[in-house]
């Protein structure tokens, strides 16, 4: 049985453009888990303003599927605001010490969880946690926080929906497919592809331990 190779770059030969993202990283403030792909070939450029004195970390999960024009903003978009001027003259060349970090409107990590689907052109802010199992609509601005299972769209990105009822969901997040084996993987993929959800539940609760 074939089993696709997380550090295989282009899993899909006839779609050079996909990419496995993990073995193209460089940067080791980027880290991103086994078989996300994205849809637009180089993804390091479409993290930007990540500047190596802020610190900052992208943190994505395992099989997230990111769309083509996706980008993720760092901290270092953010300027002072408390200043009378937010010009950054420090990263412009001028002849001004990089303010404190303490002085900084930072918000964190940006931080990803599994099973998260990005649509086509979306942005995500800085600092924004996304819980496993989301999904961002196309064109969204994602400026606040996204709950596990939960649908949401726009600029600013709001919630459409949950993706399932409460119960599947915590089923779900007690499964968490995505850190098990490739071979336990590959015998879930009939239940995971499965679209009756209360058949999904009882097979759940029977797979679980009590």
């Amino acid at each position: 049985m074939k089993i696709p190779n997380p550090n295989e770059t282009y899993p899909v030969p006839s779609a050079p453009q996909v990419v496995h993202v993990k073995p193209t990283i460089t940067n080791a403030n980027i880290i991103v888990g086994e078989f996300t792909y994205f849809a637009g070939g180089d993804f390091e450029k479409q993290v930007t303003h990540h500047y190596d004195f802020y610190g900052d970390k992208l943190i994505i999960g395992k099989f997230c599927q990111i769309a083509a024009g996706v980008e993720f903003v760092m901290n270092g978009a953010n300027h002072k605001m408390g200043s009378v001027s937010t010009y950054p003259f420090y990263i412009m060349g001028w002849a001004q010490d990089v303010p404190p970090i303490s002085d900084m409107p930072l918000k964190g990590d940006t931080i990803i969880g599994n099973d998260v689907w990005i649509g086509q052109n979306a942005t995500i802010l800085p600092g924004v946690k996304v819980g496993d199992g989301a999904i961002i609509g196309a064109s969204s601005v994602v400026g606040s926080d996204v709950e596990p299972y939960t649908i949401v769209v726009g600029n600013p990105a709001k919630r459409v929906r949950k993706r399932f009822d409460d119960e599947l969901i915590r089923l779900m997040l007690e499964l968490k497919w995505w850190d098990k084996s490739v071979d336990e993987i590959q015998t879930l993929i009939p239940l995971l592809n499965d679209n009756d959800s209360e058949n999904v539940k009882r097979e759940l609760k029977r797979m679980l331990p009590k």
